[in-house]
């Protein structure tokens, strides 16, 4: 049995996460602003330990892992999942607002990694689950700093992969598209109170006239998202990256060929640029 510490658990894909690790077998430390409010069937479970866990405050973060490894002894899987959406053009977006979002969604997520890792060494064992998002390896008008905290995600997690791998702990970060959640309500989706009108018609203001018709009909299901990632995270060697439902995988795709482009239009003389003097 595994003890999985998923923060963000009380609904959407965490909490679909820690369903699918219970009916795995395994251990869950469902992590939440409000634990009261996780669902009867998690709260009912004995393999289940529900903690008040507000993921930007250092002190909470500390006493929620003592308390995950009072009760289970170990933590062995880190779902670093607790985040939430920032619209509007860079423009708009004040620095406030930047901050609270990097705070939330990169900072959190560090400081949750910091915590676990030293009992995670010590048993010579682990795995880091980061969710990012198809934002995070492709930027998009309207979203400009909610991809930014992404790509920050991305980065970090690929880099640990080489950092913690001495020590038998493995890293991925899952990039969703977008699945049937509440992500694209207010409770997790804020817009710039700065509205530019020169913005109107522009790719940006799109993804805001978007989101209020996509809300709820979403392409991916949260609940056979939790699943893959849960038999991935089970199984012996995690990928780096998960692209997670359709629109993530056909993106991807379409990012991968302009990267290729790029790279080919400009090859020669980019490795042209070394000292003549180079090997």
């Amino acid at each position: 049995m595994s003890t999985w510490f998923i923060t963000g658990a009380s609904r959407g894909l965490g909490l679909e996460i820690a369903r699918a690790a219970v009916a795995g077998g395994d251990a869950v430390v469902a992590a939440a602003r409000n634990p009261d409010a996780l669902p009867e069937d998690l709260q009912r479970s004995d393999r289940v330990l529900g903690v008040r866990l507000d993921v930007t405050s250092g002190e909470e973060i500390t006493r929620a892992v003592a308390a995950a490894i009072e009760r289970f002894g170990a933590i062995d899987v880190l779902v670093n999942n607790a985040g939430r959406g920032l619209l509007g053009a860079l423009e708009e977006i004040t620095d406030a607002e930047a901050r609270s979002l990097f705070d939330l969604n990169v900072f959190a997520s560090i400081n949750m990694t910091r915590a676990v890792l030293p009992g995670m060494r010590a048993a010579g064992h682990g795995k880091i689950v980061n969710i990012g998002s198809r934002s995070g390896f492709e930027g998009e008008p309207g979203v400009s700093m909610y991809s930014a905290s992404k790509f920050a995600v991305a980065g970090i997690s690929e880099a640990l992969s080489a950092e913690l791998a001495p020590f038998g702990i493995q890293s991925m970060v899952v990039e969703p598209g977008v699945f049937r959640t509440d992500f694209l309500d207010t409770s997790s989706l804020s817009t710039s109170a700065h509205r530019i009108d020169a913005y109107d018609g522009t790719p940006a203001h799109a993804t805001l006239d978007w989101i209020g018709t996509a809300n709820h009909t979403q392409l991916g299901d949260p609940v056979k998202g939790a699943a893959l990632i849960y038999e991935v995270t089970s199984g012996d060697k995690l990928p780096g990256h998960l692209a997670l439902g359709r629109d993530a995988i056909e993106r991807r795709l379409v990012k991968i060929r302009s990267l290729q482009d790029d790279l080919a239009a400009w090859q020669d003389k980019s490795a042209a640029t070394a000292c003549d003097d180079a090997a």
